[in-house]
């Protein structure tokens, strides 16, 4: 055990007394500057009591720990920090005596009591609650309010300094960099929200980095494991701020689709908008374009990857509703966001089924198809690295508009022979979109054939099967049979399940409703699982 030391007892005394219950924003920069240091030191004097004998002897051996101990207990800074809070309330407890073998101890239990009294609970006749009842207020709430008060005056200078930006932001930058230093080991406290919320607004307007990176990265760290809340435009300013924090926020969130069964069965839709990633992307441009970059590299890291396509295709839904509810004037065209995809593209993928009468979808996919088509001629005739990036990139665009994948599926089920060609090609290129040792037609011919007789069952061809079993007119027990028979895997039936919540993403966008498909699709999904 380290020694507590005279230097730093002496220190740590002199600030205690210092700080003492001052409100002044000095006083709580000072003090949020020192927790860390202080936590450790009372780490210090805990290891240092938990091996007295009895509370006799830790009053002999620590004199001055009492009246420390209860200056911070006071000190609205201090206890609004958790860990140092939970300190002080070990060192309390070490101090406390089962059974006091003098007066010194039985008084020293009594104090104890009340300042745990004042720590932990609301209990009338403390000296906490004495001390504070002129107020008119209990000490968790006064001490909450003295916390608000200051945060509200340095919020304010904040948010004035914003008004003047760009021409006070040099002179500020100091200012703004001291109090995100108070603030790192406060960020969880409820009371900080609004102040970190403006000290992010600012830096994004001045566009300098004079925020203390600790800070950046408590908060990044509080927001992933739920320990702090911020407003939606505050948590948009840090991605905006951090390269670092948006990243660690899209593979967060796509660590918790994949992870998370109920993603599968409940509105799949709702879950991506509720991580603001869309809306943040609609606005901001480089975010749509480095979360793009991070799901298209797992896209192509992982084999069975439909669950990562799943959600690549509804955050690019979601992301193109948030940006064409934006004014015409503030939206940015589409080929900044689609920077390397064949321009001729985007409009036929990017439009939805749903803005395409149902009678026309057929001539719409004929026209994808013939558009894909003559993107992986190229890449034949030509057998080189352009060539093949622009496959690549025109079939990772197929997958963020897999709706019209899906919509290729459904039409097949009821399809003529004759129609049935371009809605095949779609899904064999959809599948395989490399055409090594020119297998394309090869693929065409099985899926062909798969579609025909439904016999030649492989993983992909799944997609097929689960389309037919929601959109065909077949009885329902029928085909809730054949499912139970033909989809027995657990890997085969996650698959399945995948795809029935992008039909439902689907449906759910579409002009009108079908009650005879939800219900085919609600029962299939009770089935699988």
């Amino acid at each position: 055990m380290e020694a507590v030391s005279d230097t730093d007892v002496q220190f740590w005394m002199a600030k205690a007394m210092i700080w003492g219950e001052d409100l002044s924003c000095s006083a709580l920069l000072d003090t949020s500057r020192h927790l860390c240091s202080l936590r450790s030191f009372l780490q210090q004097v805990l290891q240092g009591l938990q091996q007295m004998s009895s509370t006799s002897e830790a009053m002999k051996t620590f004199p001055f720990v009492g009246q420390f101990l209860g200056r911070l207990c006071w000190n609205p800074c201090v206890i609004a920090d958790e860990r140092s809070q939970r300190l002080l309330l070990r060192c309390l407890s070490c101090l406390y005596s089962a059974e006091p073998l003098n007066a010194v101890e039985q008084k020293a239990n009594m104090w104890i009591k009340d300042m745990l009294c004042h720590l932990i609970s609301e209990e009338e006749g403390s000296v906490a609650h004495t001390t504070v009842k002129h107020a008119g207020v209990t000490p968790k709430r006064y001490h909450s309010e003295a916390l608000q008060k200051v945060v509200s005056l340095m919020t304010e200078e904040v948010i004035k300094s914003c008004d003047g930006l760009p021409n006070t932001a040099r002179c500020l930058n100091g200012n703004i960099h001291t109090m995100s230093t108070a603030c790192v080991a406060l960020v969880t406290c409820l009371e900080m929200s609004p102040l970190i919320g403006a000290l992010l607004k600012h830096s994004v307007l001045c566009g300098c980095s004079c925020l203390n990176q600790e800070f950046i990265k408590e908060i990044n760290e509080a927001l992933i494991s739920k320990r702090l809340v911020l407003e939606d435009e505050a948590v948009v300013n840090l991605w905006c701020y951090s390269p670092t924090c948006l990243e660690g926020a899209a593979v967060s969130f796509l660590e918790s689709v994949l992870s998370g069964h109920e993603t599968m069965t409940q509105s799949l839709d709702k879950h991506v908008n509720d991580s603001l990633l869309p809306r943040a992307s609609a606005h901001h441009c480089h975010i749509f374009l480095t979360v793009n970059e991070i799901y298209r590299n797992v896209l192509t890291e992982i084999d069975e990857n439909l669950a990562v396509r799943a959600l690549i295709q509804v955050f690019t839904a979601c992301f193109l509703q948030r940006l064409t509810g934006q004014k015409p004037q503030d939206r940015l065209p589409l080929r900044a966001f689609f920077p390397n995809v064949t321009p001729c593209l985007l409009t036929p993928l990017l439009t939805a089924p749903s803005e395409v009468p149902r009678e026309a979808w057929l001539d719409h996919l004929s026209w994808i198809r013939s558009l894909l088509q003559s993107v992986t001629e190229n890449e034949e005739a030509g057998e080189d690295g352009r060539a093949y990036q622009a496959v690549f990139e025109a079939w990772f665009l197929l997958v963020q508009c897999g709706y019209w994948v899906d919509t290729a599926a459904e039409l097949l089920v009821l399809a003529a022979p004759e129609n049935a060609e371009p809605l095949l090609w779609l899904l064999t290129f959809f599948h395989h979109p490399t055409n090594r040792g020119h297998q394309r037609s090869q693929q065409t011919a099985v899926a062909r054939e798969a579609w025909t007789h439904l016999r030649m069952l492989k993983p992909h061809f799944a997609f097929i099967f689960i389309n037919f079993t929601v959109f065909s007119h077949g009885p329902v027990s029928i085909i809730t049979e054949i499912t139970d028979k033909v989809l027995t895997e657990a890997a085969v039936k996650r698959r399945a399940l995948w795809i029935l919540a992008l039909i439902r993403c689907r449906l759910n966008s579409a002009a009108t409703r079908d009650d005879r498909v939800y219900s085919r699709l609600r029962t299939l999904q009770d089935t699988l699982l």
